[in-house]
């Protein structure tokens, strides 16, 4: 059974948490004054997004690849697994690798919770409806998912990542949990992780043209990462022991994306087009009913509002790195 915690101080394992959505999990938590446990291998994640932390006293950071089996000592009440690169770019630089972080990682961390008798929670993803053929995609939706594709280390690493967490829930007494996140945007995310919203705003900052994949209308819904957490605390505190979508339903196209980035960064840019990548999605809505029955969640940030937080952090971060790269005396 799982260890019954009576106290409202956890000890919270997050593997990857010095990544994007991982980093703003630690930063809620820790504000929760919760002991935080930090694993990371930094493939992907950043120091600069803990860096506020390493000197707290309920933060711990091990630096570790969850591929290889991890033992930790004394008490763990959750595991959040956030472990994966989750950009295009960063997870088709090590296809392999990004496999055994969907599996082994996964049962890896599974067998930590079942030895520790910790609540786990996996952080999925919509790619696994992959190129979906309804819109709205609702949990019930098994996909349209091309196996032997670009994206398929990771589309299909993250499916049979979610087969292991059900099997540990059904048959090892594991509590598990399931979040399938659609895109999620705001502070930490890396410059250069070519996910959209970090492309466009870094482009436009920098005065470059905006590169738009394809026609351009293929679509998106964008949550802000504040809501992300939010909503992935509800569940891991929840009973509900299926996938459940976290994401914003508001639906835009890339170019009205760029449009929106262009006109709030005040910049002339304009836009490039390049051919659309292989097995690109051309919609993304989430359902997110069962989200809000079961959690009492739904997104509170609209896009305006994110972006605007988002553009700012990343004017101060290029800022930043601007004047750490200047020759000394200048």
């Amino acid at each position: 059974m799982p260890r019954v915690v009576t106290r409202n101080h956890k000890v919270i394992l997050i593997a990857g948490g010095a990544g994007f959505v991982g980093s703003n999990l630690c930063r809620r938590l820790i504000d929760e004054e919760h002991e935080i446990i930090c694993v990371d291998n930094f493939q992907t994640g950043n120091r600069c997004n803990i860096a506020p932390f390493l000197q707290h006293r309920h933060f711990r950071l091990i630096q570790h690849d969850i591929c290889d089996p991890l033992d930790i000592s004394g008490p763990v009440d959750e595991i959040y697994n956030m472990a994966c690169a989750a950009s295009p770019d960063r997870y088709q630089e090590g296809p392999v690798h990004t496999c055994k972080t969907c599996f082994l990682g996964a049962l890896n961390l599974l067998e930590l919770a079942r030895r520790k008798k910790a609540r786990i929670l996996q952080s999925s993803t919509s790619e696994v409806y992959g190129d979906p053929e309804i819109s709205l995609q609702d949990e019930n939706y098994r996909g349209c998912v091309n196996t032997c594709g670009p994206r398929a280390c990771y589309d299909e690493g993250k499916r049979v990542a979610e087969t292991l967490f059900w099997e540990y829930g059904a048959h090892n007494g594991v509590e598990t949990r399931i979040a399938r996140i659609f895109n999620t945007y705001g502070p930490n995310m890396d410059p250069e992780d070519g996910r959209v919203v970090s492309n466009f705003i870094v482009q436009a900052l920098k005065g470059e043209e905006l590169t738009v994949y394809g026609t351009g209308l293929q679509t998106r819904s964008f949550c802000y990462v504040s809501d992300l957490v939010d909503g992935l605390i509800r569940l891991m505190a929840s009973d509900e022991k299926m996938p459940v979508n976290l994401g914003n339903p508001g639906e835009f196209t890339m170019l009205e994306l760029a449009e929106k980035v262009v006109k709030m960064v005040r910049s002339r840019a304009g836009v490039t087009f390049r051919p659309l990548p292989q097995d690109d999605p051309r919609q993304r809505k989430p359902n997110i009913t069962r989200a809000k029955t079961i959690l009492g969640w739904s997104p509170k940030v609209n896009l305006d509002e994110g972006l605007a937080s988002t553009i700012e952090w990343y004017r101060e971060r290029l800022a930043a790195d601007q004047e750490a790269e200047a020759p000394a005396g200048q």
